[in-house]
């Protein structure tokens, strides 16, 4: 069983930062790409940022120069770090990751965290 756990959301003031966390445990082989979406209410899932195990980055567009995602391969983790924060970003926060569980060793599947709320206010 596989699971992800995010940590880091809260509330904060515009202009201020916060650092999502999100921990992969389990039976795990091997992790590939990792990301984080985030989501208002009535509105679609939409990507922040994600990073593959070859460390190739991609944000939104609303995001860049303000969010930095990175991980840490031995930890099975991967942060984003949330600069500059406007109240445009407020959204439940959701961790991703493209996950090999054994017994396979090459066939990825999609594994979701539970959400995490970040509040920006003006």
């Amino acid at each position: 069983q596989v699971q992800l756990v995010e940590s880091g959301g809260g509330l904060v003031q515009a202009g201020g930062s916060l650092r999502l966390s999100c921990a992969a445990s389990g039976s795990i082989f091997r992790i590939n790409a990792m990301g984080w979406y985030r989501q208002t209410p009535g509105n679609q899932r939409e990507l922040v940022a994600t990073i593959t195990s070859g460390v190739s980055i991609n944000y939104a567009d609303s995001v860049k120069g303000r969010f930095t995602i990175s991980r840490d391969n031995a930890k099975n983790t991967v942060y984003l770090q949330m600069n500059s924060l406007m109240p445009e970003d407020t959204a439940v926060y959701y961790c991703n990751a493209d996950i090999v569980v054994p017994p396979s060793t090459w066939i990825p599947y999609q594994y979701w965290g539970q959400g995490t709320q970040v509040t920006v206010s003006s």
